[in-house]
């Protein structure tokens, strides 16, 4: 899904601004958590269902500790990533 899809599928629902948004633990829905934030990072595809998140450097210069950083490969492309509460 792009963040373009995203968008039109939440802006179909025409909820109001204050609803909560839950994201799934896995697509079984096999538990449920809060969501807590949106980070921009980039993303590289080990598979079709999973694969590895790196921060931009210049994410990387605010971090405390700059040297624990791993530069994204040159195949990884820009992504939203949503984390839950726990």
């Amino acid at each position: 899904m792009t963040l373009a899809e995203l968008r039109q599928q939440l802006d179909a629902l025409r909820l109001p601004g204050d609803t909560i948004v839950i994201i799934a633990k896995d697509s079984e829905g096999n538990r449920y958590s809060p969501l807590v934030e949106a980070h921009h990072a980039m993303y590289r595809a080990d598979t079709t269902w999973a694969g590895e998140w790196y921060m931009p450097e210049s994410q990387r210069l605010a971090e405390d500790d700059p040297d624990d950083w791993t530069q994204a490969p040159d195949d990884a492309v820009p992504a939203v990533f949503l984390w839950p509460t726990n």
